[in-house]
């Protein structure tokens, strides 16, 4: 009864002592899933082809905005997703260190929860979609217009998309086949 009740503790010391990361919660802004059903699968689409086609995103503040609102959803909705964490067991892994990479070249610390983020790339994505002058840290738009390649994000992002591909297959949907 003994060596039961350690091992039922065994994950909470774990937990205790930061072996594993608090479990986050994040929601994409209104609107940004329209037509598509699923946000994470439409998250999982549009990351990984902005950050496989850093051109699309050069110059364009608010695209880069809403580029980094999907991957800091996914880096925050898609370690504790069944779908995607069972059948790529290092994708928690990577999103981590894509996050620490975008976040440290648009200097946003740590800390900082995913919904803060989300919700201040959401506003500078919406101003530039209006055409209303950037009202955010210049420094931050300046950054998101010219925001370099991010090796570990284009890793992550591909990561997840491949997880996604994996899974419409199984279920015979995007052109998979059904399996029984």
């Amino acid at each position: 009864m003994r060596r039961r009740s350690f091992l039922v503790l065994l994950p909470l010391a774990a937990c205790a002592e930061g072996a594993l990361p608090p479990v986050e919660y994040a929601r994409l802004p209104p609107g940004s899933v329209e037509g598509a059903g699923d946000p994470t699968r439409a998250a999982v689409l549009r990351a990984s082809y902005a950050f496989a086609n850093p051109a699309t995103l050069a110059n364009r503040p608010g695209a880069a905005a809403a580029a980094i609102i999907d991957m800091e959803y996914l880096a925050a909705s898609l370690p504790t997703d069944p779908r995607y964490n069972q059948r790529d067991p290092l994708l928690p892994v990577r999103l981590r260190q894509a996050r620490q990479e975008w976040r440290g070249v648009l200097g946003i610390p740590p800390e900082v929860p995913a919904q803060a983020v989300i919700d201040r790339m959401a506003r500078i994505a919406s101003d530039e979609q209006s055409g209303i002058p950037p009202r955010d840290d210049p420094a931050l738009i300046a950054r998101l217009a010219t925001l370099p390649r991010l090796p570990r994000t284009v890793e992550a992002a591909n990561s997840a998309a491949q997880v996604q591909l994996q899974t419409d297959q199984t279920r015979g949907g995007a052109g998979g086949r059904v399996r029984f």
